[in-house]
């Protein structure tokens, strides 16, 4: 039986866990500055929230999110990253999370919920696509990095 509910402090180290794991897919492990420490402080702070699939206590996936604003259509949830244990991929628990993510959309009143995929992950695009999403294929993205020790990763 798999659960998904909201995470708590003690879900942080796995919840880094499958950030480095979804590096590590992405080919970029050297990309991940951020510290254990540091979603300690921000989850502890309010800055996001996330949404964990377990199953006899191990997690098994997760869903990080976050509230924002558009100026065009209001509330907003941002969900910034989405990642299934690649050996437990294909058994819904993705499914699972991400109704979960789009319930608390829907809890919060927001009008839009947003994220962004890498063009080459087939299987993400099509999992999204199954879920009726718009991938926006003509906005491109802009960031600057303000750490020195970031500078030049992705």
């Amino acid at each position: 039986m798999i659960q998904v509910r909201s995470a708590t402090p003690d879900d942080l180290p796995a919840i880094y866990d499958l950030v480095y794991e979804l590096a590590l897919y992405e080919k970029a492990p050297q990309a991940l500055t951020a510290t254990l420490a540091d979603y300690q402080r921000d989850f502890a702070n309010g800055l996001f929230e996330a949404l964990v699939a377990e199953r006899a206590g191990l997690v098994l996936g997760m869903a990080l999110y976050y509230d924002t604003y558009s100026t065009w259509k209001g509330r907003m949830l941002y969900l910034e990253d989405f990642v299934v244990r690649e050996s437990q991929r294909g058994q819904g628990i993705g499914q699972l999370l991400f109704d979960g993510f789009l319930r608390a959309a829907r809890e919060r009143q927001a009008r839009l919920v947003k994220w962004q995929v890498l063009d080459w992950n087939e299987p993400a695009l099509r999992f999204y696509e199954k879920n009726r999403a718009i991938i926006e294929r003509n906005w491109w993205n802009g960031k600057i990095f303000l750490e020195a020790k970031a500078e030049g990763l992705s």
